[in-house]
């Protein structure tokens, strides 16, 4: 497991519960000496738009309203700083909030970013893409998207592997998932469940061939299925009895997974697509995140590279 020693901390100044903030000292908990950056992202446009004002003015302004957002930060930090917890906050003028939050990982290498995250409509998700989206995509470290639910031991992880690809990309992040999965589980207590999702019989197959067989054909690719899951607990030393095997997309299956086993942490892999590319095919987890009710950690491949410049452009 990646030791998350320097965890960045994602603040909304809009909710006066900071959900974020609460899991990261649980997982600075977990790993004593890390340190935490709280980092704030504010913006408003019509500061930049007063005509009335210099741009000294505007300047000063801008000024004030981030000495206020630390302020109020400071009292946030208090109690935790007063039981020793190392943190650092850090407020950016910027209006692109996931290139700041990208820009700081690049900056200064986080181990890990944590966000609090909150259901996107479908109008909203297909006009807007939002900072979370953004961040499963290019953010090159993990990021744990937290709901409101709470850790506790003895409960039940989930590690989201996908068995059926050849890619060696895709191995090698089913194990690094795994791996992940494997010791936080062994930190916080957990039952780790090992979860691959497998896809049902085409429908205009059944239709078009009258002697197909789909009842034969989803126990095959179930059992197809359930081999290569088995022989990748094996190599982790599970035991069976913590995997499962779930026909349906992992979109729609994943979250109903994690609602039957009350899981509080799924762990998935991100391949970071942008472009076309992650237009027309998109992300499996981009898709699970608003469904599910537990907290997300995202891990991408271990040679990612992120497409946003380390350089800081305020505006």
């Amino acid at each position: 497991m990646v030791k998350y020693r320097k965890i960045l901390v994602v603040i909304n100044p809009e909710e006066e519960r900071q959900i974020a903030l609460e899991r990261a000292v649980k997982v600075a908990e977990l790993d004593e000496g890390a340190q935490l950056t709280l980092l704030l992202t504010i913006y408003d446009f019509s500061y930049e738009m007063t005509a009335m004002l210099s741009v000294d003015e505007r300047e000063e302004m801008r000024h004030g309203v981030i000495a206020q957002r630390r302020e109020w930060l400071d009292d946030i930090l208090t109690p935790y700083r007063a039981k020793g917890l190392d943190c650092e906050i850090k407020v950016v003028w910027h209006n692109r909030p996931f290139e700041c939050i990208i820009q700081e990982v690049l900056e200064n290498r986080h181990d890990l970013v944590v966000k609090a995250t909150h259901h996107h409509s479908f109008l909203q998700t297909f006009i807007f893409t939002p900072t979370d989206w953004h961040l499963l995509r290019k953010c090159p470290c993990p990021v744990l998207l937290v709901k409101e639910g709470h850790w506790q031991r003895g409960g039940n992880i989930i590690a989201a592997i996908n068995c059926s690809s050849d890619d060696q990309e895709q191995k090698l992040l089913n194990e690094r998932i795994t791996e992940e999965g494997i010791a936080i589980a062994e930190l916080l207590g957990s039952n780790l469940y090992l979860v691959n999702t497998y896809p049902g019989t085409p429908v205009n197959v059944a239709i078009e061939l009258p002697e197909f067989d789909p009842n034969a054909y989803n126990d095959a690719i179930r059992k197809h299925h359930e081999s290569l899951l088995l022989s990748h607990a094996d190599k982790f030393g599970i035991s069976h009895l913590w995997t499962r095997v779930a026909e349906g997309l992992p979109e729609e299956v994943l979250p109903d997974l994690a609602d039957s086993l009350q899981a509080t942490l799924m762990i998935m892999g991100c391949v970071g697509r942008t472009g076309l590319s992650a237009a027309l095919l998109g992300n499996t987890a981009e898709h699970v995140v608003d469904r599910l009710a537990c907290d997300m950690l995202i891990l991408k491949p271990a040679d990612y590279s992120s497409p946003v410049d380390r350089r800081r452009s305020q505006s």
